[in-house]
């Protein structure tokens, strides 16, 4: 009977599942600038942080989700690397 490792199936399911997820944030966070991009610059909007929406500008919250696709994109490099 020859000894397998439990281990490795559930780790590259948990690793696909893990690059699902980080694809779906990317997405979401994509559409989220593409409508941003469609909002006139002097438009009020409202951005969630935790549980609360604060009101801010068009322009930081570009900068907030484009920074969020950078972190996405730069963990799902590194998990597709390793």
């Amino acid at each position: 009977m020859a000894a397998t490792s439990p281990s490795s199936p559930s780790q590259a399911s948990t690793a696909s599942d893990s690059d699902r997820d980080l694809i779906k944030q990317i997405r979401s966070h994509e559409f989220a600038l593409a409508e941003l991009n469609n909002l006139p610059s002097s438009r009020v909007v409202y951005q969630i942080n935790g549980n609360i929406f604060f009101r801010t500008t068009v322009q930081k919250a570009t900068a907030f989700e484009q920074r969020k696709i950078d972190t996405a994109k730069a963990k799902l490099q590194k998990l597709n690397s390793s």
